[in-house]
């Protein structure tokens, strides 16, 4: 194999830096001069030293904030039921064997996979590996991921990523699936998983567990950090609007790293690709395969950079926080008072433009949009609703049938995770997912409606969790040093059941009510913004000179300038989800109806640990379904959300690793069958397995990438 040029030889690269040279040099014909392998840097820097201006601006008025808020209070209503703090304690979401493509051989493997209770899914040689806590052959963050069940799904998206090259279901596409059930995870830019299974039941059940995966995984925002979550939020929208990009995003996905990678990719991959896409040789499928792999490197070296200027970031900022604090805390009054002042002035100036944009282009559509994301919205409420009461109602006849305490205590553990459950949640989640706004997504600039869902389906997950623990609390009160029969039993079951279910649909219609508020403006107030910013881009500077210089970092022109814009389409909003409340379909309560019945002490109970229903109520001695160990996290055994998946009329999987596809047509390695013979009569005390080399690591990509290009060159 020939060696490296002189160009690429540099010892002081880092790993990923230099896996990026390597994969650039050996999938094009032609070698790349080093300005446009270092591309990548020069563009993460640029870019994160734009947005970190901007964040360093946020930060402080997201203190300011925060700060008020704590002084002069205020929030949302209160809420009827209970919300637990760490739901997924002690439990891991689901594990089982799945057959995952390797890169760096072209070969299917067993692998046995683990999604903990971060949901972050790794995988591992074989089930014994995760028990003695080895370290996985690969940990995969889902933040940005589609989960895909159709290699005709893939190739579509596929088909985009290189403009001009196309290629058809079943033209000898790189991957050949081994079975007729793949799962596949694809992103526009980090690498792509692909696994399959033996079963259409075993592919729905990954579906929906991969697609948990997804939704929690995009939801990386903590709404606890009330300073750095609202500075990064503003900072990126004012950051994106600067360079004209309005609206949702659909890549303000994971954590800050994440996203921040994700907006040096959205100018740097279109780049990149018009730059190395006419250079790459061979065939259709293979140039697909040699840009994916490219672009993986480029993501990943953009990612590592980002992780680390983030963290600087916010290190620098939180040096400032206890100053800032000082200031707010002494001068708060006078700077409401400057605020103030300085909001009239533009209120002045932009209300009359304001209101006869929201007149003309805005309040005809109001309408539509709210019906259009209030009924899928509600149907699937509705559906959490009823999923939660089948399931109580399941535990009521199952009680009546004999089992006492003992056999309530086992469905109530099953019942306890009921909203981490994505199967039995799924139907719920379908319901949301017929959420539509076509014909209304182009002239509001709304990239697609799966922000609303996931957001929607994140509150439907969360308001089902808050109904199950409040069960439990009042059940558990209810059982607490009472003897009670089979028919006792239920009526207990029936009591609490319906508490439950009055507590569920007011919390139900206050947290839709407040979610169809939230998705309004964020329609329309970037439509307005997007209208309005031309107008008065040049007027806006000269009142930073009426805020006096002391106050000038908590109060930003810019900042006022979209409150005012807020408040002039707030009253339309507000009164458009007024009316909505008073249709019977959406099942809302109108803002003035209170729950008069509520349980004054209900509070109380939520101070309490959750109910440990096996311990209580069965002596703790038998050991919960789908436990498993290992994971590296604790010594304990931790509960499994969703059951296994048993085959019928089909046995374990023998060694459970290292076995050859059924179906597959590769040839077998020399020695192949020998050593998964040895292996499985090897002792438990063997080594920990070798890591095999990454797709995305420099020695696969020298290997591989070069041998391919110079064979189809």
């Amino acid at each position: 194999m020939p060696s490296l040029p002189q160009s690429l030889c540099f010892t002081c690269l880092s790993p990923v830096h230099l896996s990026l040279r390597v994969t650039l040099y050996y999938s094009l014909s032609t070698s790349l001069s080093s300005s446009v392998v270092s591309q990548p840097l020069f563009k993460t820097t640029q870019v994160t030293g734009e947005f970190g201006h901007v964040y360093e601006q946020q930060y402080a008025v997201a203190l300011f904030n925060s700060v008020r808020f704590e002084i002069e209070g205020g929030g949302a209503p209160q809420s009827q039921l209970l919300h637990r703090k760490n739901p997924l304690e002690d439990r891991s979401i689901f594990s089982g064997g799945l057959f995952q493509y390797l890169e760096e051989n072209k070969r299917w493997r067993n692998r046995f996979v683990f999604v903990a209770d971060t949901y972050n899914i790794s995988f591992y040689e074989n089930k014994m590996a995760h028990e003695r806590s080895l370290r996985p052959k690969g940990t995969i963050n889902c933040a940005g991921y589609k989960a895909l069940t159709s290699m005709e799904e893939y190739l579509e998206l596929i088909n985009t990523s290189l403009p001009g090259i196309k290629a058809k279901v079943g033209s000898g596409q790189f991957v050949k699936c081994a079975t007729q059930f793949p799962l596949i995870l694809w992103h526009p830019y980090a690498r792509h998983h692909y696994f399959c299974v033996l079963t259409e039941k075993e592919q729905k059940k990954w579906h929906a567990v991969l697609q948990d995966c997804v939704r929690h995984s995009n939801n990386g925002l903590s709404e606890e950090c009330r300073v750095q979550t609202p500075a990064f939020t503003d900072a990126m929208r004012l950051h994106r609007q600067a360079q004209g990009h309005y609206g949702t995003w659909d890549m303000m996905c994971g954590g800050p790293p994440q996203i921040l990678a994700n907006l040096v990719m959205e100018t740097l991959h279109p780049e990149l690709r018009s730059l190395i896409g006419p250079r790459l040789k061979g065939k259709i499928q293979q140039r697909q395969r040699n840009w994916m792999l490219i672009s993986a490197a480029v993501y990943k070296q953009v990612l590592s950079q980002t992780q680390a200027q983030y963290e600087a970031l916010v290190q620098a900022c939180e040096v400032q926080t206890s100053r800032l604090d000082t200031v707010l805390r002494t001068d708060m009054d006078q700077i409401i008072t400057s605020k103030e002042h300085v909001s009239g002035k533009i209120r002045a100036l932009v209300l009359p433009r304001a209101g006869q944009l929201l007149r003309g282009s805005v309040q005809p559509f109001l309408s539509s949009i709210l019906e259009a994301l209030m009924e899928p919205t509600s149907r699937g409420f509705s559906e959490v609703r009823d999923v939660f009461f089948r399931e109580l109602v399941e535990v009521s006849k199952n009680t009546l049938n004999g089992g006492g305490k003992d056999k309530l205590a086992e469905h109530m553990e099953k019942i306890s995770m009921l909203a981490f459950h994505p199967v039995k949640m799924q139907s719920c989640y379908e319901k949301v997912e017929q959420l539509n706004l076509e014909g209304l997504q182009q002239r509001f600039d709304v990239s697609s409606p799966s922000v609303f869902i996931q957001r929607a389906q994140i509150l439907m997950r969360e308001q089902m969790d808050n109904a199950v623990y409040t069960f439990e609390h009042l059940l558990h009160q209810s059982l607490e040093g009472k003897v009670q029969g089979g028919e006792d039993l239920c009526k207990t079951i029936h009591c609490c059941q319906d508490r439950v279910l009055k507590k569920y649909d007011y919390d139900s219609s206050t947290v839709r009510k407040k979610f169809f508020k939230e998705a309004l403006l964020q329609i329309i107030i970037p439509y307005m913004l997007k209208q309005l910013s031309p107008s008065f881009h040049l007027d806006l500077p000269r009142f930073q000179e009426l805020i006096f210089e002391d106050f000038s970092q908590f109060i930003l022109v810019e900042n006022v300038f979209e409150e005012v814009v807020l408040q002039s389409v707030t009253k339309d909003i507000m009164m458009a989800v007024k009316e909505a409340a008073v249709q019977k379909k959406h099942n809302l309560y109108r803002d003035s109806m209170i729950l008069t019945n509520s349980d004054p002490n209900l509070h109380l109970l939520g101070e309490n640990p959750s109910v440990d229903w096996a311990t209580q109520f069965r002596g703790g001695n038998e050991e919960p379904e789908g436990a498993l160990g290992g994971g590296g996290q604790s010594s304990r055994r931790r509960r499994q959300v969703v059951s296994m998946i048993q085959l019928d009329e089909m046995g374990p999987l023998p060694y459970e690793s290292c076995l050859e596809v059924p179906g597959v047509d590769f040839i077998p390695e020399e020695g192949e069958i020998e050593e998964v013979e040895v292996k499985a009569q090897e002792p438990k005390e063997q080594k920990t397995p070798t890591e095999p080399d990454s797709p995305d690591s420099w020695p696969y990509c020298f290997n591989t990438i070069f041998l391919q290009c110079m064979t189809s060159a």
